[in-house]
């Protein structure tokens, strides 16, 4: 029999989940699309510049308070827990990893379709996940502090969905909790319901993404089944079908005046590394991609929404206080 958790795991040690303070809830440090790894040629990886670069990214939310950061980069995706602790001992700042794998048109679906071909795929996967939040990650000891889970753009396939049931068995375990993304601010709902009709706890549920979906009604949607949502990709804009940051501000607003202000939580979805050979990006997108930046939702959201009438309790309860009540370990 599992032991539940009794505390929040960080890449540094378990902390109070009620004292994560101000916290971002979707980023990552060092990311790299499944393949990346077989670009090294062309694509080194510079552990050192990779280091520099995710501390500075670090101490620049910092600089604004930000205390937790949880990195949501999947396992294929080029998790690394050992930089991870390492920036957070050099910056003092939480940084909670993730368990899981990235949905199946992204990710590395390859490896367990082939295993479970064979066997039991989803057994695997709950065993991984499982071992990952109470045990460690390879030999670190380093434990996962959250399951991320994705699905695709209208649709979680079937390769997707023996990770929403795996981790929903984990969870009622061990209490850990579970983010998403959701392709395109898609499937929301069904990821929802999917959790839910599977025994996972609402309340430990965050499903990202959903400021990619502008439709107040959609969102209102998500919201009813008790679960949290991450406005999660500010500065992402005019990219894979995201919308401005001044159309997610306007939904920000309107879910707010519904009186939805307990289950809204804010990130960026930064990639500050990209691993394999450096992206160059068209001179339009690269103009548009500069906003996207660790310090966006200080320095330009929240003052646009407080001029927009949302008030300094409602920004600290989407910051500090709905990060907390989500990460409280019962």
């Amino acid at each position: 029999m599992v032991k539940t958790l009794e505390k929040l795991s960080t890449v540094t040690g378990s902390i109070d989940g009620n004292n994560v303070g101000k916290t971002l809830m979707h980023e990552h440090f060092v990311f790299g699309y499944p393949g990346f790894a077989g670009d090294k040629t062309f694509g080194p990886f510079d552990r050192k510049k990779a280091l520099e670069i995710s501390i500075a990214a670090a101490e620049r939310a910092k600089a604004y308070g930000v205390q937790t950061i949880v990195d949501a980069t999947p396992n294929e995706c080029g998790r690394d827990v050992r930089i991870l602790k390492e920036v957070s001992e050099k910056t003092g700042v939480n940084i909670v990893c993730a368990t899981g794998y990235y949905f199946e048109g992204e990710g590395a679906s390859a490896y367990f379709k082939f295993r479970n071909a064979l066997g039991d795929g989803l057994k695997e996967i709950y065993e991984l996940m499982l071992r990952e939040v109470t045990e460690g990650i390879d030999d670190t000891g380093i434990k996962a502090g959250v399951i991320k889970l994705a699905s695709s753009k209208n649709i979680i396939t079937d390769y997707e969905r023996m990770f929403f049931k795996a981790a929903a068995k984990v969870q009622k375990e061990t209490g850990v909790h579970i983010i998403t993304h959701t392709q395109e601010g898609t499937m929301g709902p069904e990821q929802a319901e999917l959790l839910l009709a599977e025994g996972a706890d609402p309340n430990r549920i965050m499903i990202g993404h959903m400021c990619g979906n502008t439709d107040i009604k959609y969102a209102a949607q998500v919201l009813e089944k008790g679960v949290y949502i991450g406005f999660d990709r500010f500065g992402l804009e005019g990219f894979i079908g995201c919308p401005t940051d001044r159309e997610r501000e306007a939904l920000a607003v309107s879910l707010l005046a519904l009186g939805y202000e307990d289950k809204i939580m804010f990130s960026h979805d930064t990639v500050n590394v990209m691993l394999g050979r450096t992206v160059v990006f068209p001179p339009a997108l690269r103009e548009i991609m500069a906003n996207q930046h660790i310090a966006r939702i200080f320095e330009i959201i929240i003052p646009d929404l407080k001029n927009m009438g949302v008030t300094d309790e409602q920004i600290e309860k989407i910051m500090i206080k709905n990060p907390e009540h989500f990460f409280q370990m019962k």
